[in-house]
């Protein structure tokens, strides 16, 4: 654990704060948007955000595909188990997100639909095998870290000639997000989002690298720092922005060296390339319809593709009422804002998707107990 250790040392932590705070104008606000979830907990669980000055917030975006994915999705996967009878296999944060009328994956299992909770593409091909008078149809969901995988899955599946398997396919793209975020009216327009610069994701940057990041930060004049994972990475890369933002630059900078180059992997944006393509558009949560935001299976594959072996009906299904997980994860709202947390809205009791990702900025809120934090600052106030 050595080298885990070295990114949680307490004295660097500890100059990293004072460098921080020295180096921070306090004539100044500074709003640095973390896009992925892993950032908003390595924040939560280190105690980041109680070593930055009072002038700098982290603000919270979208975190993870499971957040992200709108309830439409979710509808046409537990209707392929259910009306299609199809043997549908996902992963774990998947069971249990809010679908329309108060189902969900989970709930529609125990009502006695085939659903079954996976670790990896490689578990949905074995199920395939060997239930061959079966359809098996693997949900696949994730940003550009878990595509090559269903790339692979898929390419095995056409070797073998695997004619029951077929992937329903939701993987999105940050750099479209990111975008669409920074042209939303509550940034642009309202004022409601104030964005000074952004943590970019680090396991995605290790597949797409940091190069397409370079457009908007230069276009929004957004700067942007790739950012690893732990407490130190987070603390180094803010540091970055700060300097960024004083000197007014707005570049791509990489803090992730360890893992990240400026082209990423090319081994993975080739399969990736060789078995997907873009959509015109697709839904976000929170996001609404976000144009070349995600990708879906080519015509060469076609064969493995769900949407087009199945007739699936495209639902019109609304978050819970009451729930803030849309304006959560635009940044718009914090978690202790939504009238549900923490009372009706439990990581027991999940109305939104938020809550039920273990990346999710209201599961975060409540692991840390950062919001009783928030509420105490608030009483003083």
């Amino acid at each position: 654990m050595k080298y885990v250790d070295e990114f949680r040392q307490k004295d660097l932590a500890r100059k990293l704060a004072a460098d921080i705070r020295r180096e921070a104008d306090t004539g100044r606000q500074y709003n640095f948007m973390e896009f992925c979830g892993g950032h908003t907990h390595a924040i939560f669980r280190y105690g980041v955000q109680d070593l930055m000055p009072r002038n700098l917030r982290f603000v919270h975006g979208p975190g993870c595909p499971v957040c992200v994915l709108p309830i439409p999705r979710i509808d046409m996967a537990i209707e392929l188990a259910e009306r299609h009878g199809a043997i549908l296999c996902t992963y774990g944060d998947l069971m249990r997100v809010p679908a329309s009328k108060k189902n969900s994956l989970i709930k529609a299992k125990a009502a006695g639909a085939d659903i079954r909770m996976i670790y990896s593409t490689q578990d949905a091909l074995r199920i395939a095998r060997e239930n061959p008078e079966r359809e098996v149809v693997f949900f696949a969901i994730g940003f550009e870290t878990t595509t090559p995988p269903t790339a692979v899955a898929i390419k095995q599946a056409a070797a073998e000639g695997l004619a029951n398997f077929s992937v329903f396919c939701n993987h999105v793209l940050t750099p479209a997000a990111i975008q669409h975020i920074l042209q939303s009216p509550e940034v642009r327009d309202l004022g409601q989002v104030s964005i000074d610069g952004f943590l970019g994701p680090s396991h995605v940057s290790s597949i797409i690298g940091s190069e397409p990041y370079e457009f908007f930060a230069e276009e929004f004049q957004k700067p942007v720092v790739i950012a690893g994972f732990e407490p130190l990475d987070v603390m180094q890369s803010t540091l970055m922005l700060i300097r960024q933002v004083n000197e007014g630059r707005f570049e791509v900078e990489n803090e992730y060296t360890r893992v990240v180059t400026p082209e990423g992997n090319e081994v993975a944006k080739d399969l990736m390339a060789e078995v997907f393509e873009l959509r015109r558009a697709f839904e976000w949560r929170g996001l609404g319809d976000v144009p070349y935001s995600a990708l879906k299976i080519t015509d060469a594959y076609a064969q493995w593709d769900a949407e087009k072996r199945f007739v699936v009906t495209k639902s019109t299904g609304t978050d819970v009422k009451g729930c803030e997980c849309p304006a959560i994860l635009r940044g718009v709202k914090k978690p202790t804002d939504c009238k549900l947390f923490g009372t009706v809205c439990t990581p027991d009791n999940p109305q939104g998707s938020c809550m039920v990702s273990s990346e999710g900025s209201c599961a975060a809120y409540w692991s840390y107990g950062r919001f009783r934090i928030d509420r105490v600052k608030e009483t003083a106030a």
